[in-house]
């Protein structure tokens, strides 16, 4: 693994950190705390400038043609502000998903207006009390004369009502993987939003499909292939959700530091106190192997080798340092830490969500622990490297 970046590389990292550092402070992440939409305009509006928003697409589809280390790069800066929005839903899961399996027709009217930002799609997938496998999806979608009905409920949808479509996962039959991706617009008579609240108090919805009906031209992807083209998506997924966590890991840290260096206690400050110091010293270490598992998971995938093992890896270890390294963080600035007036319980709160959701860490372990112990162990997903 070359761990050298690009000068393109490092350029990339610049032009978000210095993009972040301008539109996505820790006020903008607190004034779009529990918003309807959750939409930072000036933050999306400059990702659409700089061409943030296509940084999966190729650049026949209006994307810059980055590989998944140069992504990496860009979401680690991302994950320093917590910065909001739904990029990582619309121009990441679902511009990825359906750049592997939707038709030319649906590529050519859809990624490049995700790339511009004039369209935002968001997945649909996790329901009520169900589980992330695909067992989880009971949304029926029934094939009529004219086309697919839908009726059931989805949980934790990511900013449904600033998206134009939703991409929903939904059961056709009743093998366990007999699923497909449906396109669906938010407006459809029968879609019902509900904002619900979560720990980060971030953008997310309820969602109720009455009998939506939804042309069988709207399905990405071929008949029964839904779960094969969400699985893959994901791998890719998991690998940037891992690159923002440690890079909010990264900054919480150094807030954690400066706050030791700056609080006084008995004439000096707390930093100089053992407990303390060997407390940031512990997730220096933590932090570092976060990033450097995130890079070769990326790395891996962007030279055309296997991440079965290491996409799921690295978000597992980075989620978990990242609630750690925030936990502790909580602990050093003590009861003062939890009040909204110092930044370190956003970055705390966020830790904890991240870590439930996109697979939690029950799910990513029987994925690793299915590559470790015999490939020929059914899987509770499919080899994401054959769609």
């Amino acid at each position: 693994m070359d761990l050298k970046f690009t000068e393109e590389q490092n350029m990339l990292r610049d032009m978000t950190r210095d993009l972040c550092r301008d539109y996505s402070g820790a006020d903008i992440v607190r004034k779009m705390e529990n918003d309807p939409l959750g939409v930072p305009a000036e933050l999306w509006q400059q990702m659409q400038q700089t061409g943030l928003l296509g940084i999966l697409l190729p650049e026949a589809q209006g994307g810059l043609g980055l590989n998944m280390l140069d992504c990496a790069v860009i979401y680690e800066e991302l994950g320093r502000t917590l910065a909001p929005g739904p990029h990582f839903p619309s121009s990441v899961m679902c511009a990825n998903a359906i750049k592997k399996a939707g038709t030319d027709e649906q590529q050519r009217a859809l990624l490049p207006a995700i790339g511009a930002g004039d369209a935002i799609i968001v997945p649909a997938w996790l329901e009520p009390g169900n589980g992330f496998g695909p067992e989880g999806i009971q949304l029926r979608a029934e094939l009529t004369a004219t086309g697919y009905r839908l009726n059931g409920v989805k949980r934790h949808v990511f900013y449904a009502a600033a998206a134009n479509k939703l991409l929903v996962l939904a059961r056709t039959g009743d093998a366990a993987e007999a699923l497909d991706l449906l396109l669906v617009d938010v407006k459809a008579p029968g879609v019902v939003l509900e904002q619900q609240k979560s720990m980060a108090s971030d953008t997310q919805y309820r969602v109720a499909f009455n009998d939506v009906l939804v042309p069988v031209t709207d399905r990405v992807g071929s008949a029964g292939s839904g779960w094969q083209t969400w699985a893959a998506a994901m791998y890719d997924g998991i690998i940037l959700l891992a690159a923002f966590a440690a890079g909010g890991a990264e900054r919480a840290l150094e807030i954690t530091v400066q706050y030791a260096k700056d609080r006084q206690q008995f004439g000096k400050p707390i930093g100089a106190f053992q407990a303390l110091a060997h407390y940031m010293a512990d997730a220096t270490a933590v932090v570092d192997g976060a990033k450097m598992l995130v890079y070769e998971a990326a790395w891996a995938h962007a030279n055309g080798k296997s991440v079965a093992r290491l996409a799921p890896m690295a978000k597992l270890f980075a989620c978990k340092a990242f609630r750690d390294v925030t936990a502790m963080a909580q602990q050093v600035h003590g009861g003062i830490g939890f009040t909204l007036d110092y930044d370190i319980q956003l970055y705390y709160r966020r830790a904890k969500q991240l870590q439930m959701n996109w697979w939690d860490g029950r799910y990513l372990e029987n994925l690793i622990a299915a590559d470790i112990l015999d490939s020929d162990l059914p899987r509770t997903i499919p080899d994401p490297f054959t769609v």
